[in-house]
């Protein structure tokens, strides 16, 4: 009977110690889901990205970007480029800044896919070039995926702005 017993009980604990080592969390719903440490991690990412601007740390600025052969931009409705073309733009362009006056993503909207998300936004950045400030409105959308090195952009898309849709 003891022997029995032993069987059972150490039976019972086989399952109960088995079911612990195979319960899973319930999956999270990748499209209702809103993966709030990731959203908090790419506005973090944002602000280094801003800041990167503001001290006109070139580098540091194309740190964020996840270059390679599947990087895509659209900008003002010409054909597609690659990283290439948008890491000179943005060296060109983001070099020649003097000042960044005002730096604001308005409407700003970040939907993350577990290891992607996608930021979109209406600019509203007013930079200077020496004396010269010129304000840029655009729809933007930035596409991030996350590496091991942090969230990277891997999509650039800019569309002008039509002035009465400005909030």
């Amino acid at each position: 009977m003891k022997t029995h017993l032993k069987l059972l009980r150490n039976t019972l604990l086989l399952l109960i110690i088995g079911s612990f080592s195979y319960a899973q969390p319930p999956e999270k719903d990748i499209i209702t889901y809103e993966f709030p440490e990731a959203q908090q991690e790419i506005i973090e990412t944002f602000g280094e990205i801003v800041q990167s601007l503001k001290d006109r740390d070139l580098d540091k600025l194309i740190s964020f970007h996840g270059y390679g052969p599947k990087f895509t931009e659209f900008k003002d409705g010409e054909p597609r480029n690659g990283g290439e073309v948008n890491e000179s733009f943005e060296r060109e362009v983001f070099g020649a800044v003097t000042e960044v006056v005002k730096f604001d993503a308005k409407d700003l909207q970040i939907a993350v896919y577990g290891d992607v998300a996608n930021v979109t936004f209406h600019s509203d950045f007013h930079l200077k070039f020496g004396e010269d400030l010129v304000i840029i409105n655009e729809q933007i959308t930035l596409l991030f995926v996350k590496t091991k090195k942090g969230w990277k952009i891997v999509h650039e898309h800019h569309s002008p702005l039509n002035p009465k849709s400005e909030n």
